[in-house]
């Protein structure tokens, strides 16, 4: 894994997955090279058109938490693979997943629990349901791989498209 160094602040007015997209591609066409199959990826998690990014702290996350208790959400995360060719150019291939997370109403206890667990502080939208945050969802509609971390069904789509198979990679079984 090698972290892509981009700007990922939203532009005005930019649509949550317009945004989540960008930024999959820019990572990925950042880090291409001859080779190599890139994946980038980008996850927002995105309450009333707002998208709710990693906490800058501890009491960032809880507010963020205060705020999706009780209510549904929406996390979208946005695929690029990118392949360079003999010429040195980079060809990108770029999609979308979205889910809906349903989480419990959460009480105060709860929330300071959660945020003194450290879990929350590199989150978007301040919880992993990978985790201990996994207690606070009451339902999950669309790809739960999305939430969790990386769209599996999405990737393997966007690859098949980039003309990679997975299946046939070294270190695929």
């Amino acid at each position: 894994m090698r972290p892509a160094d981009i700007d990922e602040t939203p532009r005005p007015f930019e649509d949550p997955t317009a945004y989540v997209v960008r930024l999959a591609e820019e990572k990925a066409r950042a880090v291409a090279e001859h080779g190599a199959v890139v994946i980038g990826a980008d996850t927002s998690v995105v309450l009333d058109g707002e998208i709710l990014g990693k906490p800058r702290d501890r009491a960032d996350a809880a507010a963020t938490l205060r705020r999706l208790g009780g209510r549904g959400h929406t996390v979208v995360t946005g695929v690029a693979v990118a392949v360079m060719d003999d010429s040195g150019a980079v060809r990108v291939t770029s999609g979308h997943e979205q889910s809906t997370v349903e989480i419990d109403p959460l009480s105060d206890e709860m929330i300071e629990w959660y945020v003194a667990t450290g879990e929350a502080d590199d989150k978007a939208g301040s919880y992993g349901l990978q985790g201990a945050g996994g207690l606070f969802a009451d339902r999950v509609d669309g790809s739960v791989s999305n939430v969790i971390g990386l769209p599996m069904g999405c990737l393997h789509r966007l690859c098949r498209d980039a003309g990679v198979d997975l299946l046939s990679r070294p270190g695929a079984s």
